[in-house]
């Protein structure tokens, strides 16, 4: 029996990988270098997207936070990431992520992408070293969209069009650590596992169709192929 046509998207920080941090260096090296300030981004960013943080910054610098001031910190930031990612001693792959991708490589009839706050460059710049970023070919990201549910319906578009149909004839399931994934995937009509691999627990994340600890169990897969 074939799989129905699903399209999966998959968060990454929290979700697939951990970067011990590398992340919110590489901001703070940003906002130091163009505005003298590290001390503008002391937020969370689970479930944020970068445009979204580089709007949040840029307002508690006291600096207008327009189109071309986010392009400019956001390019810098992205220039400060991958040295960020080398000098991390807690980058590591989330328990099953690895097993899991290869599992689902070769299905027929899914479509595997991302669907993250991170900009497409920062998003490939996390996942390759953890040898995790020829898994994906397509996704939904922070540059398409600030809002997270706009972005993860992008992905799904570009999904449904890798498997030839209609975004509508598809399934979507979208893979996250977040309450915000749980909404956003809420709001364009989507599944979503969630799990207590991030900053929330379970309970947390109890508006999700499913709570999984971890990837490493064979629910997701299953979930996934059904």
């Amino acid at each position: 029996m074939g799989t129905r046509r699903t399209v999966v998207l998959f968060d990454i920080d929290g979700t697939l990988i951990t970067c011990g941090g590398a992340g919110r260096q590489a901001v703070k090296a940003a906002f130091l270098e163009l505005s003298g300030r590290d001390d503008v981004c002391d937020f969370p960013f689970d479930g944020a997207t970068d445009r979204g943080i580089a709007r949040r910054g840029l307002t508690n610098a006291g600096l207008e936070p327009t189109e071309e001031t986010i392009d400019a910190l956001l390019a810098c930031y992205l220039r400060h990431l991958p040295a960020a990612i080398e000098r991390s001693s807690r980058y590591a792959v989330l328990p099953g992520v690895h097993a899991l991708l290869d599992a689902l490589r070769d299905h027929e009839g899914l479509a595997i992408g991302l669907g993250t706050g991170n900009v497409e460059e920062g998003a490939f710049a996390k996942l390759r070293p953890g040898r995790l970023d020829a898994h994906f070919a397509f996704g939904g990201f922070g540059c398409d969209h600030e809002e997270r549910a706009r972005l993860l319906d992008a992905g799904a578009r570009r999904g449904a069009a890798r498997l030839g149909v209609a975004r509508d004839a598809c399934r979507v399931v979208i893979v996250g650590d977040t309450p915000k994934d749980i909404a956003a995937a809420s709001a364009i009509g989507a599944e979503c596992i969630a799990v207590a691999t991030g900053s929330h627990g379970r309970a947390e994340l109890a508006g999700a169709t499913t709570v999984l600890e971890d990837l490493s169990g064979p629910e997701a897969l299953s979930i996934l192929l059904s």
